[in-house]
């Protein structure tokens, strides 16, 4: 598998090719819609697609058979509808029949209850149309918090004075076929007068825990299950052992006592248990314990080692769920070694196909990821991040930031640009805690001029955020960022950044920057105004911009002061004359535009050009 590569499903659309989560999401939603909205205008308008150019003939290409051809009141039109999945029409056929006194044999009776039973007394939505609800259920569904939760789709549903019960007291004569769909549909009818199948035992013991609300309770009524099995000489399943796990799962420190007894119990009657029977252990060991530390951890190791080299093959709904809990233990306990080996399972045979879906999929490889950025050296951690990433999972900001965190662990920060140059594809350059995160790690030590002239850096400096990274002298608006976020740069950047623009020659930008040291009223104005001048060739408008600076530091005499001796020594007059011309602040004043209210001479220095030199400073 080519790592650098989109998944399968959008290889045939490039234009499909998602670069972020998101994007994933959306695209795969928008395809799967394409497809039902073409089925759906096929099969409604199947005359406009008679002709058939596959050979071999693909039966799923050609318009579905949905139109309604028996319309007589006969027990054939009603197997008709039962076949076509038709419920309304269905029952409607059936209380038809019953009207006109036609007997309707029991075989068809069962197949009608499974029908109402399998889509809960409601007509199927067909692909390609708007799905509708009730405004009850809207509401509901809007007050529930976000989440996926299997049993939603038994709770929601039903309603009362439904045809599954209607049809089912209507029956002269009721056999356990009767009781099944109506237990497996509903949950609700008990059968202490016929026997029942395995699937309906499963079903009840899944029920438990939503009709008794003590644990005690819920353990009570599930041995009273298992005891009817033994009596009806009903033989468990896997799916038995794996329903009562399930169940026990919410019966708190009963689960703990008795899980390994329901064990024990499959290797008696030669049942191997499946992924989901180990996910249901270690969800009963692990959640919610404070103590899950290496005793709890054996568990997991004991697991493993039972598994190990094991190729799999869905054998329960809930087998998807164990290597993302496996892994998520992992995690939690910072055990990079049993770690190692959950991925090692995955990787035997097929074994990935029950890492779930696309949701799953991303729990998975992003707690394993998370897992080597805390615990492995960085060339292993970026090993692995070129072989996943893109092509398995889509890191999300936190998995980026623990990656930035491996960076600054092992001193590689010079991939800073590339790793920015991914946060921005897969679209989280507008994180501010990861932008931070990255700022921080560019700031704290000094860099190369390769790294921080690095073009993909450049679009940090967009960002609504503190800026700390020097040599950016491109981005206009960086210096005008500083006051429109309110951020007090320091003056160890100012002076830093001070030196990229003597490098980049911008005198412009020198003096921007002096501006903005002034504006902020920091202490090291005076000392980056003394570089401008002496580092950068200025204008008379850039000089005055910096003399305003020095009037508003209180710091213009002391540096006249200093000018003057320079003028001194460049001349190379080196005694002081007390006849030395003097400067006025009023002549000052012109070029600071500051009010002038008292008229004072300033202490003189010999300078043969001193006087030319005041006026153009001023």
């Amino acid at each position: 598998q080519d790592p650098t590569a989109y998944p399968y499903q959008f290889q045939d659309d490039p234009y499909l090719s998602p670069r972020t989560s998101v994007e994933f999401k959306l695209f795969s939603l928008s395809q799967e819609s394409g497809r039902a909205a073409a089925k759906y205008f096929v099969n409604s308008n199947p005359k406009l697609f008679t002709k058939d150019f596959a050979e071999p003939h693909i039966p799923c290409l050609m318009p579905e058979s949905v139109a309604l051809r028996l319309e007589e009141v006969s027990q054939e039109a009603l197997e008709e509808r039962i076949s076509l999945r038709k419920v309304s029409a269905a029952v409607e056929m059936y209380d038809q029949l019953l009207q006109s006194g036609t007997a309707v044999s029991m075989e068809t009776t069962h197949k009608l209850l499974d029908l109402i039973c399998l889509y809960c007394d409601r007509d199927p939505v067909q692909e390609g149309t708007p799905q509708t609800e009730d405004r009850e259920e809207e509401e509901d569904r809007r007050r529930k918090p976000m989440g996926r939760r299997a049993m939603d789709f038994l709770k929601c549903t039903w309603k009362e004075n439904n045809n599954a019960e209607r049809i089912f007291n209507l029956l002269p004569e009721r056999d356990a076929r009767c009781y099944s769909a109506l237990i497996r549909g509903m949950v609700k009818v008990t059968f202490s007068a016929f026997t029942a199948d395995v699937h309906v035992f499963n079903a009840l013991i899944s029920a438990v825990p939503d009709v008794r609300k003590k644990n005690n309770e819920r353990w009570d009524l599930i041995a009273e299950l298992l005891n009817q099995m033994n009596e009806q000489k009903v033989r468990p399943n896997l799916l038995t052992f794996n329903s009562v796990l399930k169940a026990l799962r919410q019966c708190s420190f009963l689960a703990k006592t008795f899980s390994p007894q329901i064990l024990n119990e499959m290797k008696a009657l030669g049942i191997a248990p499946s992924l989901a029977t180990y996910e249901h252990i270690l969800t009963v060991f692990f959640y919610k314990s404070a103590s899950s530390g290496p005793s709890n951890m054996a568990i997991l190791q004991d697991v493993l080692m039972e598994l190990e080299g094991t190729s799999f093959t869905c054998q329960d709904p809930n087998d998807v769920l164990f290597f993302a809990t496996a892994m998520k233990l992992c995690l939690d306990n910072k055990d990079l070694e049993l770690g190692y080996k959950v991925h090692s399972l995955v990787e035997v045979g097929e074994n990935w196909r029950l890492l779930g879906d696309s949701y799953q999929q991303a729990l998975y490889y992003g707690r394993f990821f998370n897992l080597l950025c805390l615990m492995e050296h960085i060339d292993v951690v970026l090993k692995w991040y070129s072989r996943i990433v893109p092509s398995l999972l889509y890191p999300n900001p936190q998995g980026m930031k623990n990656l930035l965190q491996a960076l600054d662990t092992d001193s590689r920060l010079d991939l800073l640009p590339t790793i920015w140059k991914d946060i921005k594809s897969l679209g989280h350059d507008n994180k501010v805690d990861l932008v931070e995160e990255l700022l921080c790690l560019m700031a704290r030590d000094e860099h190369s001029a390769e790294v921080c002239f690095r073009p993909s850096l450049i679009h940090v400096f967009s960002c609504p955020i503190q800026k700390k990274l020097v040599g950016l002298t491109e981005n206009k608006d960086m210096l005008q960022l500083f006051k429109d976020k309110n951020r007090v740069p320091s003056g160890a950047l100012l002076s830093s950044f001070l030196t990229a623009c003597r490098c980049s020659a911008s005198p412009q930008r020198a003096v921007e920057l002096v501006q903005l040291s002034a504006a902020f009223s920091l202490p090291t104005t005076p000392e980056l105004a003394k570089r401008t001048l002496a580092e950068f060739e200025l204008n008379d408008n850039g000089k005055s911009i910096l003399l305003k600076s020095f009037s508003s530091s209180g710091e213009l005499e002391k540096y006249m002061r200093h000018y003057a001796k320079v003028l001194n020594r460049q001349t190379g007059e080196q005694n002081a004359n007390e006849n030395t011309p003097t400067v006025d602040c009023e002549a000052l004043s012109q070029g600071c535009q500051t009010p002038v209210t008292s008229r004072r001479r300033l202490p003189a220095f010999r300078c043969t050009t001193g006087t030319k030199h005041w006026n153009e400073m001023a």
